[in-house]
């Protein structure tokens, strides 16, 4: 059925496809006494439900085990793996960006730029070092060359479906894997160790969703409810945008590291869902949305507390990072609250450290004056934009320290 020739045909094919223990198999057709074949076929032999040669079998069987054990995104019995028919390197669509940049497409003649400066434009720094790699995998994979992305899970240990199949050309899958990183790219805080600018992984937006207990059945349908968005080019699903939006805002019960990963990971989320608006990774001054200015007035607020305990050698959460999940959802009402409980802070910065109050107490009254009408008096719900302008905020008044540069005179306590 394969070649359209006469060979021997192979009656048991090959399992442990996945890994050395895996007894499911792709092809089956063993059932004697059952229900399988009876009214469809003249025997039970199976030999009429599938007629695939030995050769065939041996060889496909063998190549897709190789494939699987060399670049194949495991998660449990799910399994997906994409490769080239031409056996030309591809991206792996489903790691992150700095998976992506260390993957290394770049060739002799454009190499990655590391000296590519990510202070002043974020986004445009991002989008070169991303084009950069990009072309140097369309330099090795031709527009026409043949993909495959295949998905296999397993719900019984005997049987094994292929859950996931597309052939695209290189061209068109190139330009999907290209655009998701670009549309998801958002600074990303993954721990001290790791953190850089891009798109997260799957694995990671379904923890971010869900939290890091989630169970092995939540994590493979969420990945794969992302596959057709990184390989397709369709819309993230909403349930999940606001699901990581709403851990986001929770941040009294997360931990500090967690809460920084689920903060830039629901940042890129919802950027890249919405992506009419043409958000940027960089404060956006003139952007007078009611969500985005509350989400910078959360900033200002929580940078003058944080100032101020630091003053005093204080270790605590400010009013604002406690009340955060009640601000998102009350934003005028609460503000009201976290106001007044930075009259104290005020005081003692206004002692001791009266510069920089002057500079905060400007800047809040920037943002105020951007309000429109009576955006400021609506108490509604706030979107996941508020994350957005919260943010770029907070990263424009606590910088990231580098090596290079000097520790600044009041390092914020986390």
């Amino acid at each position: 059925m394969v070649l359209g020739e006469e060979a021997r045909l192979c009656k048991n094919h090959p399992k442990f496809i996945r890994h050395s223990g895996d007894g499911a198999k792709l092809i089956s057709a063993n059932d004697s006494s059952g229900y399988t074949f009876r009214g469809r076929f003249t025997d039970d032999t199976g030999q009429q439900a599938c007629g695939v040669g030995y050769e065939v079998t041996q060889k496909a069987h063998n190549a897709l085990r190789w494939l699987i054990q060399r670049q194949a995104y495991r998660n449990d019995d799910q399994v997906i793996v994409s490769w080239a028919v031409a056996g030309t390197p591809i991206p792996d669509p489903f790691g992150n960006s700095m998976t992506l940049m260390l993957a290394g497409g770049a060739t002799e003649e454009q190499p990655i730029a590391p000296e590519l400066s990510l202070d002043s434009d974020v986004g445009q720094s991002f989008a070169k070092r991303l084009s950069l790699v990009m072309a140097g995998y369309r330099n090795k994979l031709g527009p026409t060359d043949d993909i495959v992305v295949m998905g296999l899970d397993s719900a019984t240990p005997g049987r094994m479906a292929i859950t996931y199949y597309r052939e695209l050309t290189g061209s068109e899958f190139l330009e999907r894997v290209e655009t998701w990183h670009k549309a998801q790219a958002w600074p990303q805080n993954f721990g001290k160790e790791l953190k850089f600018v891009g798109a997260p992984a799957p694995r990671d937006i379904a923890e971010a969703a869900f939290g890091r207990r989630l169970d092995d059945k939540l994590k493979k349908s969420t990945v794969e409810r992302l596959l057709p968005c990184i390989v397709d080019g369709q819309r993230l699903p909403r349930d999940l945008v606001e699901s990581t939006v709403r851990r986001a805002s929770n941040r009294a019960g997360l931990d500090h590291w967690e809460w920084e990963k689920t903060l830039g990971i629901a940042c890129a989320l919802f950027k890249g869902a919405f992506k009419n608006k043409e958000y940027q990774m960089s404060l956006e001054t003139d952007r007078t949305s009611r969500d985005y200015l509350y989400g910078r007035l959360l900033a200002i607020a929580e940078h003058i507390e944080s100032r101020a305990l630091y003053v005093a050698g204080e270790k605590r959460d400010t009013t604002a990072a406690k009340l955060m999940q009640r601000f998102a959802d009350r934003p005028a009402s609460t503000w009201r609250t976290i106001e007044l409980a930075l009259t104290p802070s005020k005081s003692r910065l206004r002692a001791k450290r009266p510069g920089s109050l002057y500079d905060m107490e400007k800047l809040h009254d920037e943002v105020i004056s951007s309000f429109q009408g009576e955006d400021f008096l609506d108490d509604s719900k706030l979107s996941g934009e508020f994350l957005l302008g919260y943010h770029c905020q907070r990263q424009i008044l606590n910088p990231p320290k580098t090596d290079k540069t000097a520790p600044t005179e009041d390092p914020i306590a986390e």
